[in-house]
């Protein structure tokens, strides 16, 4: 089950798991085992959590893991489209080039 109700950023998501669950910033990351100036800075979108990160997060909040990573990687890629000015037509392209890769580098 997706939790994910809306179009949010990942730090937003997580900002809502947190605050959903009454927890302080200092709690979930003596949980998660990073600083809390860290948590804070990914909950602004300052900072990118590492794979490591985004799964001790799943497992404290009890989400799915795979939900959170798309999450993170879609604000990735919409960062790069708008930084880039490049027409959205580009995730077709980007589309197709994944599945190509995919044949090439795990023989699928």
């Amino acid at each position: 089950m997706t939790l994910i109700k809306k179009t949010i950023t990942f730090g937003e998501h997580l900002r809502s798991l947190r605050e959903q669950s009454n927890s302080t910033l200092k709690a979930v990351s003596e949980q998660i085992g990073i600083d809390t100036s860290l948590l804070a800075k990914i909950e602004r979108n300052e900072r990118q959590p590492t794979k490591t990160i985004i799964s001790s997060i799943a497992n404290y909040f009890k989400v799915d893991e795979k939900d959170l990573q798309n999450n993170f990687l879609s604000d990735q890629i919409a960062y790069k489209i708008i930084d880039q000015e490049a027409d959205l037509s580009i995730l077709k392209v980007a589309e197709e080039k994944v599945k190509y890769l995919k044949t090439i580098h795990h023989g699928k």
